[in-house]
């Protein structure tokens, strides 16, 4: 997905939010690089992910932390855990297991901060689970995307923030279910909340996988010019990935990688036109 002149007040918001949980003292100058590092990508074109990845990186750097998220990444996994028992009263009382994980899984997806339409503490998604629950999907393709999770099918699940993680065990506990063999993927360094393998041990997500393997780095989604070998062998061999985000989504919407089954809130208008659906509805989508 290109970026769009939208993305970039909403990025440079970003840099800022994370910029002031550290050292208020160095906005200006994240604000100063940020904005050259724009200027030269974005008059060019390029990928958000991709974009994005220089954007946080060159931001870390300036503040000196590679983790400036970790108290908010604590929190959010301790709120999801207090909910997990009401999600799985959720699924287990449900005529359609496989659809009421995946609306679980997806309402996880909330837990952002920084940006407008993220939920901005994690206590926020405390109140509002249970409507979320009820509200359901948006958009669902489960009936397609359950076609391709059978007995012996490899999927490839990549995760996206901490707390929204602790609502994927569901979703991998059926997929497993039907008889597929799962291989959970996670970012290989810290980078904004997402789940890493310190996050996977932490909560016994292992267990909950036949495989886990990193992105390898800290590109926001994942740079598919540079991740393990491992990696791009389980990529190229899966019969579909569940790509959980909009991170993801943006990094895997310019690649021929199919079928993908994108599960995610559709949080600003860039990412909902790019994906053909309204903005603010909860999606599981398939593309073949």
């Amino acid at each position: 997905m290109l970026m769009e002149p939208e993305c970039v007040p909403c990025i440079l918001g970003r840099l800022l939010f994370e910029t002031n949980l550290v050292d208020p003292s160095k906005g200006k100058k994240v604000m100063v690089e940020a904005i050259e590092i724009l200027h030269e990508e974005f008059e060019r074109g390029g990928n958000s992910a991709r974009i994005a990845s220089r954007l946080h990186r060159k931001t870390y750097e300036i503040i000196g932390s590679d983790d400036p998220y970790y108290e908010m990444k604590k929190r959010s996994n301790a709120v999801a855990l207090s909910l997990l028992p009401e999600a799985e009263e959720f699924v287990n009382s449900s005529e359609d297991r496989f659809l009421a994980a995946t609306i679980a899984a997806v309402a996880g997806n909330v837990l952002d901060f920084g940006i407008r339409s993220g939920s901005m503490t994690p206590e926020k998604l405390a109140a509002n689970f249970g409507a979320m629950l009820k509200e359901g999907l948006g958009h669902d393709d489960t009936p397609r995307i359950r076609e391709y999770i059978k007995p012996g099918s490899k999927v490839l699940y990549f995760t996206d923030n901490c707390g929204e993680i602790v609502f994927d065990k569901l979703l991998m506990r059926e997929i497993r279910a039907r008889g597929a063999h799962l291989t959970l993927v996670v970012k290989g360094k810290t980078v904004l909340t997402d789940a890493t393998m310190e996050d996977v041990k932490e909560l016994g997500m292992d267990r909950e996988a036949d495989r886990v393997l990193t992105t390898g780095g800290d590109a926001i989604g994942i740079d598919l010019n540079d991740m393990p070998d491992e990696l791009r062998e389980a990529l190229n061999s899966c019969d579909i990935i569940v790509a959980k985000g909009m991170a993801n989504y943006e990094a895997f919407s310019d690649s021929d990688y199919r079928p993908i089954a994108y599960m995610m809130k559709t949080k600003c208008r860039p990412v909902a036109d790019s994906i053909g659906l309204p903005k603010g509805i909860s999606v599981a989508k398939l593309v073949e």
